[in-house]
């Protein structure tokens, strides 16, 4: 070989080195996005599933309520403080919850959740009188503090372009509330009331949080064994106090209060609906069940689109829409029609309320990116507690005024607030941004 050719024989065997390094190094970091696409696939998807049943549980009372309320023969508000007690331990707790998922890690957090939901809905199963009732509906009320602990698990694994769909997929379990007003009534009538298996299976309404029960220890192992071993976790190592820093912002008291028309709502709806279609259409409870489900529907399934719409277009306009449609509704729903109107007018307002979670949380990593877990979790909980509040008041209202429709009054009054509210804060935004001359 010439004197000539052995550096151009060096040049291309380094070159050739060079290239086969690359090579190497793009393969290995394919391999690492496709792992990392693979374990948020297997996050969304368990946390959507679990969610899903810890919903259905924690808001099973609406349609259990009713034949409840004929074996133990209480009153109108006592079966709205059963619903409404189970909505408090689902709200009270989803700030701490939302902590502990930043801090151990959204997949331990979920699995002690459900795991806990399980054992309080066998016990419902067992009661024999209203206080042992109100007692375990608030255990298994403690479920619905899984929202916190979702979003903060998703959040963690997403990158910020897609937060929005994945929180919106993830909290499109909602729809859990409609899985006990579908299967429910059904489940009642076949399974005879003294059970099966000589009564180790109960029946009649009971045999629903049995099987529950169940499901959510089932989902509990499925988590365990399924979820990526490695969790992440955003807040390890950080201090209580430097955690809890973005609550003194009243930005996040705000998102509480549109959470609250979208979300807290919802949860009340959803509870009280059956009950609503029963006393003032007279209809049959699976009936009533039945046409619950579409506002069930809407206000969940269309969520993740809700959350699209808010990752292309911001979530300020989605909102915007959300509100000024919402009041316009809850404003047609204070007059008397008939239950096809009625049926029509609800589901509208669940297509508002559905866009409307999914644009209101798709706020909080945009603005807190490192505390998701501690402010969804303080906006949940206002949320949830107004969702808490309002079945009782619903019940009260109609008391006071005759008028089952004076619902809808406090669904419009936080509509509207929460409305003039966002347009204030766009039109101080607006005037700051104007160049002073």
């Amino acid at each position: 070989m010439s004197s000539t050719e052995l550096p151009r024989a060096a040049n291309a065997s380094a070159l050739g080195t060079a290239l086969s390094l690359e090579t190497g190094l793009s393969t290995s970091a394919d391999l690492a996005q496709a792992i990392e696409r693979t374990d948020r696939s297997k996050v969304l998807w368990l946390s959507f599933t679990g969610f899903t049943l810890s919903f259905a549980a924690w808001l099973m009372f609406g349609v259990l309520g009713i034949p409840i309320q004929k074996e133990f023969q209480f009153s109108d508000v006592s079966l709205a403080w059963l619903s409404a007690i189970a909505i408090l331990n689902g709200a009270i707790w989803r700030l701490p919850f939302g902590m502990l998922a930043d801090r151990l890690g959204g997949k331990r957090t979920f699995i002690g959740l459900l795991l806990f939901s399980s054992v309080s809905s066998f016990l419902v199963a067992t009661s024999q009188n209203y206080g042992q009732l109100m007692f375990f509906a608030f255990l298994v009320g403690l479920g619905g503090n899984s929202f916190s602990v979702g979003s903060a698990w998703n959040a963690a694994w997403f990158p910020p372009k897609q937060q929005g769909f994945a929180m919106g997929l993830f909290g499109a379990g909602n729809v859990g509330a409609s899985v006990t007003k579908l299967i429910g009534p059904v489940l009642i009538g076949l399974v005879p009331a003294a059970g099966v298996m000589s009564g180790w299976i109960p029946g009649g309404w009971r045999f629903v949080p049995f099987l529950y029960g169940g499901l959510l220890l089932l989902m509990a192992i499925a988590v365990a064994v399924i979820a990526p071993a490695t969790d992440k976790k955003p807040g390890a190592g950080r201090s209580l106090t430097a955690m809890l820093v973005p609550l003194k912002d009243i930005r996040v008291w705000r998102f509480s209060l549109y959470y609250t028309v979208v979300f807290g709502a919802y949860v009340a709806m959803s509870a009280w609906l059956p009950k609503y279609f029963v006393s003032v259409y007279n209809l049959p409870l699976a009936t009533a069940a039945l046409l619950t489900t579409p506002f069930i529907f809407a206000s969940s399934l269309l969520r993740p689109f809700g959350g699209w719409l808010s990752d292309r277009f911001g979530p300020r306009k989605v909102t915007y829409g959300v509100f000024i449609v919402g009041a316009l509704t809850s404003l047609l729903l204070f007059m008397p029609m008939d239950v096809t109107t009625f049926t029509i007018c609800v589901t509208v307002l669940g297509i508002t309320q559905g866009f409307g979670k999914a644009s209101t949380i798709k706020y909080v990593p945009e603005y807190y990116p490192k505390d998701v877990g501690v402010v969804v979790g303080l906006v949940g909980s206002l949320a949830a507690l107004g969702g808490f509040a309002m079945p009782p008041l619903f019940a009260y209202l109609k008391e006071w005024t005759g008028q089952p429709q004076s619902m809808f009054w406090v669904v419009f009054g936080l509509t509207v607030i929460s409305l003039v509210w966002l347009h204030c804060v766009v039109l101080r935004i607006r005037r700051d941004e104007q160049p002073t001359i």
